[in-house]
């Protein structure tokens, strides 16, 4: 039996940012991870992705980019080194390729057993992401024979896709992303856009992620929402991290002769069935950017009225078909293969503590949950905005460490 006071679950941005602040609070601690540090990046990626942050946003506590590319965006290989380079950095307690198989509480606090041993301990956190298992529609399961189901956590390149016309389903970044290199490879595709946010790469001469940083848009509270709940299932921005800081919207994706129909509502033998709501959708995205863009010129005139030299303008509406097709025959039109770029969901299977409601899902206040001693790091809008990203790590392990601390001091007074 090994004994540690914290056992922090995952070796990512959000583990090791944790791992850093317990350090600095002399709260001893062990991170268990279950293949090697920035695991998931390693494995579950596809071949051309690159982060949609600009490498300056790449901030830990303590360490940051410093390569000769601030406004690129970094791929994997990169990705991993940065995270290599800071759990050297901070010194953290890994043990690599360590599979944690439950997590029970106890009299003592909690028991975290492991295909490499069991650990005792007083406190856990939880920094396993979001991004566990692909969120595919119960659908998927009806789809006539000879139609290939593909996630992002399987897809690596166009090359392993099978011959033939491909549907990609899900316009948020990673539907857009994968749409366009499978058609750039040569493929006919078939965008299904369902709800979705419409933002520039870059808008008066700077990134838009750099006007939202400026803006404290990034920073904004889970307790300053109306409706976290909602703003936790908002889509991905519609990004991608290219060298060219192009713009990647369904007009770019049209324009590249891909076909933009509604979002995929259901299969009728074997024909695949589209929401004739596509031309809101897209209305609603274009608002819903122009509200941004409303924002940031405001902030520009109130606060720095010297930080560009461009005067603010507007992009042209998302362009449809006045009549997208609401059905398409598989078989006649040669579909062999749908992308499900539908999202993703936490696994929190071996996780045999009382903090989920009657449907399954996780019950916090900003990562602290109702079982004392038990918090969650890096899911989407955790405790801001930022939270799933790289630069969010920090500031949420800031705050959770703190309340982590004072959770350990009262129980030592009690005891």
């Amino acid at each position: 039996m090994n004994k540690v006071t914290t056992v922090i679950i995952g070796a990512g941005q959000s583990g090791l940012a944790m791992s850093q602040q317990l350090t600095q609070r002399s709260i001893d601690h062990v991170l268990l991870e279950r293949g090697d540090i920035a695991n998931s990046w390693r494995t579950e990626r596809w071949d051309s992705l690159r982060l949609l942050t600009p490498n300056w946003q790449s901030r830990l506590p303590g360490y940051r980019y410093s390569g000769p590319d601030p406004d690129g965006y970094m791929d994997m290989p990169e990705v991993i080194r940065f995270l290599d380079g800071y759990g050297k950095h901070i010194d953290a307690p890994v043990e690599t390729q360590t599979k944690v198989g439950s997590v029970r509480q106890n009299d003592g606090g909690y028991r975290v057993e492991t295909d490499r041993g069991t650990w005792q301990c007083r406190s856990v956190v939880v920094a396993t992401g979001a991004c566990n298992i692909a969120n595919v529609p119960p659908l998927a399961q009806q789809l006539p024979s000879g139609i290939d189901s593909v996630t992002p956590m399987q897809y690596r390149n166009p090359g392993q896709l099978a011959d033939g016309r491909v549907l990609v389903v899900g316009a948020s970044a990673t539907g857009m992303q994968l749409a366009r290199e499978i058609r750039r490879s040569g493929r006919d595709v078939i965008m299904a856009a369902g709800e979705h946010v419409r933002v520039p790469r870059t808008y008066r001469g700077h990134d838009i992620k750099w006007w939202m940083d400026q803006c404290g848009l990034l920073d904004l509270r889970y307790d300053e929402v109306d409706d976290i709940r909602r703003a936790r299932r908002v889509p991905s921005l519609q990004l991608a991290g290219s060298p060219d800081r192009a713009t990647l919207d369904i007009n770019a994706l049209a324009e590249m002769d891909i076909e933009i129909v509604g979002r995929l509502a259901g299969l009728n033998g074997g024909k695949l069935l589209f929401s004739g709501a596509l031309g809101n959708v897209c209305a609603l995205a274009d608002l819903k950017m122009n509200r941004l863009l409303d924002t940031i010129d405001q902030w520009v005139d109130e606060h720095a009225p010297d930080s560009t030299t461009q005067a603010p303008y507007r992009f042209k509406t998302t362009r449809i078909s006045s009549s997208p097709r609401l059905a398409i025959d598989a078989a006649r039109d040669g579909v062999k293969t749908i992308v499900w770029a539908t999202g993703y969901r936490p696994d929190h299977s071996w996780l045999d503590v009382p903090v989920f409601d009657r449907k399954g899902r996780l019950q916090h206040d900003g990562g602290v949950t109702g079982a004392p001693g038990l918090y969650f790091m890096g899911l989407p809008f955790l405790r801001r905005r930022k939270s799933s990203l790289i630069d969010g790590a920090g500031a949420d392990a800031l705050d959770l460490a703190d309340h982590l601390q004072s959770f350990l001091a009262d129980r030592s007074l009690a005891a």
